[in-house]
């Protein structure tokens, strides 16, 4: 598997450095960002999603739509990655958690966790394109979160083929985006180690519980952090606003093209990355309690 993506990611590495050493925008402004949009714009980006069981549907489809929306314009692939191909439910898996669900954010809580099985759910499955072991040369993968993240991890010792593939993809990819408890999955992988990261904050004490704060530089108040080319955003549907802050930096500020997705698809992002009153809903520690929590968002464009 190592060998057979090799090749095309020297391609790309050399057609970038080309691009950097001829771009005008380099030259004139002394910078590389423009250089760097402007390769996004005319190279193929190649997306993979890793799917589990008990995935989270908004963590994947979310982010999933904005790529769909970009793909009219810009040349993306799609690999939906698992254990094996076929159909993947949605369904949280038999798991053990402390009950009700909102314990999972109260500190302190000293409830015995006990088995949930949660057949009553909706499932909505997605089909699995790739597995693991088969899986093309990726620029970017992207990891969602969900009940599946904690069930996989006490069935199987912490470590699952989920971690075994970050891993081994990690060092090959341009970027690794994670939504909600997926940070999870890469902190149990040892890449967030020394790193920022935010999780989903109602997930907070679950997720800071199993890590440490020793490991992971956890921040507590965060729509989505940044931290090299690891992108970890909040819980659920700051994986949209975190995917919208990665089209633009991956295609420049103000592209027409991802303004036309977002607003195409009637969507208003949030843009900073520091708004969080989840944080203070979910009592995380160190959150903000003195900022406010109202946030005003307008169509992409519309300043």
């Amino acid at each position: 598997m190592a060998g057979s993506d090799l090749l095309p990611r020297l391609v790309t590495l050399l057609l970038f450095s080309l691009l950097m050493m001829t771009s005008p925008a380099t030259a004139q402004n002394g910078t590389s960002r423009a250089a760097e949009n402007d390769f996004n714009r005319r190279r193929t980006l190649s997306l993979g999603i890793i799917i589990f069981p008990g995935f989270d549907p908004l963590d994947v489809f979310g982010p999933l739509e904005l790529f769909y929306q970009s793909s009219g314009s810009y040349k993306i692939t799609l690999s939906l990655i698992s254990n094996v191909t076929g159909p993947v439910s949605s369904g949280p898996p038999p798991h053990k958690m402390r009950t009700p669900m909102a314990s999972m954010a109260t500190p302190g809580n000293s409830d015995e966790p006990r088995m949930m099985v949660l057949s009553h759910v909706l499932r909505p499955s997605i089909v699995a394109t790739h597995a693991y072991t088969d899986a093309p040369a990726l620029d970017v993968l992207l990891v969602p979160g969900g009940v599946g993240t904690r069930a996989m991890g006490k069935a199987n010792g912490g470590v699952t083929w989920v971690e075994e593939f970050i891993n081994e993809r990690f060092e090959r990819l341009d970027y690794l985006l994670s939504v909600c408890t997926g940070s999870l999955l890469l902190a149990r992988s040892g890449v967030l180690d020394g790193k920022r990261a935010t999780t989903n904050k109602g997930a907070w004490f679950e997720v800071v519980g199993e890590v440490g704060e020793e490991k992971v530089k956890w921040v507590p108040t965060a729509r989505w952090v940044v931290d090299g080319k690891i992108w970890t955003s909040s819980g659920v549907a700051a994986g949209m606003d975190m995917v919208y802050a990665f089209l633009s930096h991956l295609y420049g500020e103000k592209d027409p093209v991802i303004t036309k997705a977002m607003n195409g698809i009637e969507y208003s992002p949030h843009t900073d990355p520091h708004w969080d009153p989840y944080s203070v809903v979910h009592k995380v520690p160190g959150a903000n309690a003195n900022v406010s929590l109202a946030d005003v968002v307008k169509p992409v464009g519309y300043d």
